[in-house]
């Protein structure tokens, strides 16, 4: 088996929620050494108790990781983290802004210890402007990048998505920042600080919605399941007999293989449907027309007849239909696995693959501090007796 690409990389991970650790997890499949460092009462999801909802994504995103606990408050507990920042390659966090700074173990203290240590920080709106203070979360990320005024029914309230996007777009872009800064440290030799800000990281999501924005000269109602420029049609979510289907036609071709998997290759002859344009101004009449055939089957027989014809479409599938979707299955990337709590659980491996390359076996997620006492001794040498003296004085856990 060949080597994991982030083999020999090592990492601190002060990542919180979703953002930070699933940069973490990302790092870790890649086969990095990453360290999880908490506080003496554990990270947000941690803390918040192992019979909560925190507990799944707490355990998805924080395997195949080493768990230590200092205590950021204490001189001890920072003089810790100074003491390892010389001997990793990597530190990140998403903390609220200026904290790490506030300890004296932000970019420039910790990089004066170690110029070689790529510094990656993820928070609401970065490091520099108006905003790089202010506290950000999902929702308010979602609310401050016009996500959410795009998002819902016309007439309806802004509506967030279910789905934490935000954090995790901004994980991902935390990830890629750091891999960069690893690659350019091995054509200078020089360390980097990497600045994450989610709200820059949401604003490509917008780009359809920004284009029809400029094309029209002002905001347009939010648009519920359909195309946010109102610019195709079919470009919706149609009831089924037992649920519902999304279908989309981009091109005239996909308009008429639909028609032929719906039984009515006429149709695409219609003066109202005979290119995308008038398929867009004849929206209602095309909606009538496809859920006419989509209500009279099950979704999973619509999915089959539009695979056939090569029409693309998928059937909205609810949670118990994800965990045993067959090409989830197929790739690997889920695995059910034990849980204390919850019984079976699917977690997943990394989405990023890389050809005769496995990615690495999932762990369960330690305790915490589990691996205090092995990390510090096997990379800054803590003895035993200075180990008891930082245990009596809280400065780690």
């Amino acid at each position: 088996m060949n080597q994991q690409p982030l083999h020999g990389v090592s990492v601190l991970d002060f990542g919180q929620v979703y953002n930070g650790p699933y940069c973490g997890f990302l790092l870790a499949q890649a086969g990095a050494r990453v360290i999880k460092v908490e506080s003496l009462v554990g990270e947000t999801l941690r803390a918040r108790g192992a019979r909560s909802s925190a507990s799944y994504p707490f355990a998805m995103l924080n395997s195949n990781k080493e768990c230590i606990a200092l205590n950021l408050k204490s001189e001890d507990g920072r003089e810790l983290v100074k003491r390892l920042a010389r001997e990793v390659d990597v530190v990140f966090e998403n903390f609220a802004p200026g904290t790490m700074d506030k300890f004296g173990i932000g970019a420039e203290g910790l990089r004066a210890e170690n110029p070689r240590l790529i510094y990656a920080s993820s928070t609401g709106y970065g490091t520099v402007g108006p905003y790089r203070d202010f506290l950000g979360m999902d929702i308010t990320l979602q609310a401050m990048t016009g996500v959410m005024s795009i998002t819902g029914e016309d007439g309806g309230p802004p509506m967030k998505t279910a789905a934490a996007f935000a954090d995790f777009i901004a994980g991902t872009h935390l990830y890629a920042g750091i891999v960069s800064a690893l690659y350019s440290r091995e054509q200078t030799g020089e360390g980097a600080t990497v600045d994450i800000s989610m709200q820059d990281c949401v604003y490509p999501t917008l780009a359809t919605a920004m284009g029809s924005y400029y094309l029209a000269g002002e905001q347009l109602p939010r648009a519920g399941n359909h195309h946010p420029g109102r610019g195709l049609a079919p470009y919706n979510v149609y009831e089924a007999a037992d649920g519902h289907v999304a279908i989309i036609c981009i091109r005239e071709g996909h308009w008429r293989k639909l028609c032929e998997a719906m039984g009515r290759p006429e149709l695409g002859q219609d003066k109202r449907f005979v290119d995308a344009a008038t398929r867009a101004a004849n929206m209602e009449a095309v909606d009538e027309v496809v859920t006419a055939w989509t209500s009279q089957l099950g979704k999973e027989q619509v999915f089959e007849q539009c695979q056939e014809h090569g029409v693309i479409c998928a059937p909205v599938k609810n949670l118990d239909d994800v965990i045993s979707d067959p090409q989830l299955q197929a790739r690997g990337t889920l695995e059910m696995r034990a849980h204390e709590h919850f019984g079976a659980i699917a977690q997943m491996h990394t989405p990023l693959r890389f050809r005769d390359i496995e990615p690495p076996e999932l762990t369960d997620v330690g305790e915490l501090g589990q691996d205090t006492e092995r990390v510090l001794m096997e990379l800054v040498g803590v003895d035993a007796a200075e180990l008891a003296r930082l245990r009596a004085a809280e400065a780690v856990g």
